[in-house]
């Protein structure tokens, strides 16, 4: 379980640095309530932005985007709509995204960021 795990902060540190790369500010990392946990808070102008990081080592359980099913999406919906209500200094539209990281542990890292996912 722990390779597991230093596997998906991996996964979200990479994550966080695509993001900021792209121009985006990260606001929170692992922000969690009794609700869950959301991996990632960005703002992007004036849009927050709400992101499911999902990594794997390989695909040989299939892609990491695969795990991210619509009762996941339902739950981060929810999970942005309490962030809102214990941040509500923070303002703007509000989108959800989801990040695959492919993190072999040899060879290139492959990043795909879907916008706007749900």
């Amino acid at each position: 379980m722990a390779a597991k795990d230093a596997l998906g902060r991996r996964g979200e540190a990479i994550a966080a640095r695509h993001l900021v790369e792209a121009g985006l500010s990260i606001v929170e990392r692992n922000w969690r309530c009794v609700q869950g946990e959301i991996d990632l808070v960005a703002r992007d102008r004036d849009e927050l932005v709400f992101v499911e990081v999902k990594t794997r080592s390989s695909i040989a359980y299939g892609h990491p985007l695969e795990a991210i099913t619509a009762r996941k999406l339902a739950r981060l919906r929810r999970l942005a709509g309490a962030w809102c209500l214990a941040h509500p200094e923070q303002t703007g539209d509000i989108r959800i995204d989801a990040i695959a990281v492919l993190a072999p542990r040899e060879g290139e890292i492959e990043i795909e960021h879907l916008e706007r996912v749900f």
